[in-house]
């Protein structure tokens, strides 16, 4: 069940957003008393909830926003227990002075802006000794081992536990909290209108992570990144995963470059059966394989990771889901015998993505050249797979058959730029521009003014994430509704 917090400045905002998040399905609400202005109403509040709610009242030192004195807070939180609440939250220090009364359900919780307990389990020990119905116990991840000890925390306590850890490296353990047996999750009713660190909204949890489903038989996905960013890896893995009725979700999990041997070592305690993986850790995760592909071999580069049987196997889908889309137009511009041996390709970039496609081209026996903002790195490229590099200024000077863009030139926000001017483009070329979103980046709008074949970001992008489902899974994926939500969730980003 998911719990969504309200802090609203006037009591009939807060009873307006009480009924609407009932009618999209809410079965649980947090009234934050302290963010309501002037006098608190309980009667008004409380006589017309629509549902089960939470009635909190938090200091300023809790992370809220209560500016009257300590003994007018206690005497709000005990009028609501008198008028008959489903829940009061209490601070551990306050717990002893307000007394069971009632049917009210006592919530008695902890919060902790900078650090995640050592001890964990004692926390909560002490926390359920105070009359606890329910031990709320909210702390700020600093590392991803800190979600590890939180889950497991909740896991293994004898009380019922709200557990999770705030902060971006935090959100996982909000989605995960009830496949470790948490009664509920806190969610959020706006994501303008946060209330705690790395808090997600209730549509979040509810249509993207499908968490009033989430079991302990889940298994559990995500993508590894630091930043993690607006990723749109969720969306489409999630929304495929319902669609096939799989008990299975996909989390966002940031992980800093140092963490990275704790996490996957840690993977198994969290459940993960499968990773996405993105910058920085591509490169870095492959010693901590025991089985690669010879893609990843080639490649230098591991962009996705099954965890069967204590193995950890890792795979390039960048590499395949940019042949396949080159393969779909070669026949028609070539003999079906190797239409692209000899033939030039330009690859502009160095990084990750560069790698796997350039590695595809070599492998086909084309002319691979590299221009990279980066001398250094696209020598080194070159040099590993068997490629020539020429300086970025001078990128106009070839004349390639196939052009690939792998750099962050035309994406969103900055639609109005190209890597490649347009005057330079001739209809006989194949243009492949790996940025998605936008997906007709300016690149594109000029190779298709040109009649310049062309392969959109959209296309690879939603190809390396169906080669990932189908080795999450074992089943083909979902195609073409993986392309209709990313390009839904890219209009919604620009709208």
């Amino acid at each position: 069940m998911i719990c969504v917090s309200i802090g609203r400045g006037r009591h009939k905002h807060v009873i307006a957003e009480n009924r609407h998040l009932v009618e999209q399905g809410a079965r649980l609400v947090e009234l934050r008393l302290d963010y309501i202005n002037g006098v608190v109403n309980l009667k008004r509040l409380l006589s017309m909830k629509p549902c089960p709610v939470v009635i909190t009242c938090r200091r300023e030192q809790d992370g809220g926003k209560w500016s009257g004195t300590e003994d007018e807070r206690k005497m709000l939180i005990r009028a609501a227990i008198a008028e008959g609440v489903d829940y009061v939250d209490l601070e551990e220090d306050i717990a002893t002075e307000i007394p069971r009364f009632g049917n009210t359900k006592r919530i008695i919780s902890t919060h902790d802006f900078q650090n995640t307990p050592e001890d964990l389990p004692a926390v909560i020990e002490r926390l359920a000794a105070l009359d606890a119905d329910i031990v709320k116990i909210a702390s700020m991840a600093n590392s991803p081992r800190d979600n590890v000890r939180m889950l497991q925390a909740v896991e293994q306590a004898d009380v019922p536990v709200v557990g999770f850890c705030m902060g971006e490296i935090g959100t996982p353990s909000r989605i995960l909290t009830g496949k470790c047996g948490a009664p509920f999750t806190f969610a959020t009713f706006h994501h303008e209108r946060t209330l705690a660190p790395g808090q997600l909204t209730y549509s979040q949890m509810n249509e993207i992570y499908n968490y009033d489903a989430i079991n302990e038989e889940t298994d559990v996905y995500g993508v590894i990144a630091d930043p993690i960013g607006h990723s749109m890896s969720p969306l489409i893995h999630n929304r495929a995963f319902q669609h096939k009725a799989l008990n299975k979700v996909y989390v966002p999990l940031r992980v800093p470059r140092e963490d990275l041997a704790d996490f996957l070592g840690d993977c198994p305690k969290l459940g993960i059966r499968g990773l996405s993986v993105t910058i920085p850790h591509k490169e870095a995760v492959i010693p901590k394989l025991t089985r690669v592909d010879g893609a990843v071999r080639g490649i230098g580069a591991c962009n996705t990771i099954v965890f069967d049987n204590g193995d950890l196997i890792g795979y390039n889908t960048d590499y395949r889901a940019a042949m396949d889309c080159l393969d779909a137009l070669l026949p028609a511009v070539g003999d079906n015998n190797g239409p692209l041996e000899g033939q030039t390709a330009l690859v502009l970039g160095s990084g990750g993505v560069a790698r796997a496609i350039a590695f595809g081209l070599v492998r086909r026996k084309a002319d691979v050249v590299i221009a990279g903002v980066e001398t250094d790195q696209a020598e080194q490229l070159a040099s590993a797979l068997g490629g020539r590099t020429v300086p970025w200024e001078d990128r106009h000077l070839i004349r390639p058959r196939v052009l690939v863009n792998c750099t962050p030139v035309g994406m969103h926000p900055n639609v109005d730029e190209t890597p490649f001017d347009g005057k330079y483009l001739r209809s006989s070329m194949i243009v492949f521009d790996a940025v998605y979103n936008p997906e007709q980046t300016l690149l594109i709008k000029q190779a298709r003014d040109k009649s310049c074949r062309t392969i959109t970001g959209v296309a690879m992008f939603v190809g390396q994430a169906a080669l990932q489902f189908k080795h999450f899974t074992g089943e083909n994926p979902p195609i073409e509704l993986m392309r209709e939500v990313l390009k839904e969730a890219m209009g919604a980003v620009r709208s």
